[in-house]
């Protein structure tokens, strides 16, 4: 279980990028990395398809490691690691290390 999922807030806290803010838009385990949006951003060169017809220089997010980001704490607003908690019913939800509060809703 990965401490990220798609749609969470993260901070990056290593590399070129560090500091920046953003939402995971893509979670790829097999190679332990996730996709930012507005994130480490790169330049594609796209030829023209029937998908795309018109060609030329895209930008698009690029994949950062998942040791480069921290989850962001709905309620204290700080990039903290995350723990996991087993609830009463038996599920398992992540929480803040810093204040405590669950991350996972529902």
């Amino acid at each position: 279980m990965s401490h990220v999922r798609r749609g969470d807030t993260v901070a990056v806290i290593a590399g070129r990028e560090r500091g920046k803010r953003g939402k995971v838009l893509r979670v790829l385990p097999g190679a332990g990395r996730v996709v930012v949006e507005k994130v480490n951003m790169m330049k594609k060169h796209q030829r023209p398809t029937q998908k795309l017809r018109q060609g030329g220089i895209i930008e698009r997010e690029a994949a950062l490691s998942v040791s480069n980001v921290l989850l962001v704490c709905g309620r204290c607003n700080k990039a903290s690691r995350a723990g996991i908690k087993v609830l009463g019913d038996g599920r398992k939800v992540r929480v803040c290390r810093r204040c405590g509060e669950t991350i996972d809703k529902g």
